[in-house]
């Protein structure tokens, strides 16, 4: 591999965004290919404080041309992502970053907009939406579904045959069931013990798992 068409661009420069270009600095460490390159970042024009970042371009949101790159939206929070997502031009072209790390079957579907990090595991008979994000040592058993938008934080683990709608965030060393479904955007917190379904969306905490009200 030589030379690249379209670059990829990150959307978003903060820590996961960081992240997100170190697994493309991994991806091409057996190459001859230089990460500046292959690899920009973009942010909205108010937060654009310097133009190179971790050794390649920040360009402001004002210049995107979607004609020139090659897409991911490096937002951890998965409202927000989507809300960036569907504010990018109709003609934005996505596509995945994945560390070469990950241990990934073929019998596995993954949605355009994926970025799965270094020691990722999954497994087999399982589909994934659009725009996930699976952090550090995140591990989904089999017969798995998962709707867009999927995030974990490092360290989760997803037992099989759950099923999962949009919008769904699992927090450092979470934890589910086998067979388990979660409804959309639910997030659950650090440490989180996920036993049986969960039907209301919200935020969950603690083992046995609580729903945090609203104060």
């Amino acid at each position: 591999m030589n030379k690249i068409e379209k670059k990829i661009c990150i959307v978003g420069a903060g820590g996961f965004g960081r992240e997100s270009l170190l697994c493309v600095i991994d991806s091409i460490a057996e190459t001859d290919l230089k990460i500046e390159e292959v690899a920009c970042f973009m942010v909205d024009d108010q937060y654009l404080t310097d133009r190179t970042l971790l050794g390649v371009e920040v360009i402001p949101r004002s210049s995107f041309d979607p004609k020139h790159y090659h897409v991911v939206v490096a937002i951890g929070d998965p409202v927000k992502r989507q809300k960036m997502v569907e504010s990018l031009p109709s003609e934005t072209i996505f596509t995945s970053i994945i560390h070469p790390t990950a241990v990934i079957s073929k019998w596995v579907q993954i949605g355009k907009g994926a970025i799965i990090t270094a020691n990722v595991v999954i497994t087999c008979d399982i589909k994934i939406g659009k725009h996930a994000q699976l952090n550090l040592h995140t591990t989904i058993g089999h017969d798995c579904e998962f709707g867009d938008y999927f995030t974990t934080a490092p360290g989760a683990n997803i037992s099989g045959n759950c099923k999962f709608g949009d919008g769904v965030y699992f927090g450092t060393n979470s934890a589910v069931r086998e067979g388990v479904s979660i409804c959309n955007n639910v997030t659950i917190g650090m440490g989180g013990v996920v036993v049986k379904n969960i039907h209301e969306s919200g935020v969950y905490i603690g083992n046995p798992l609580r729903k945090l009200e609203k104060k």
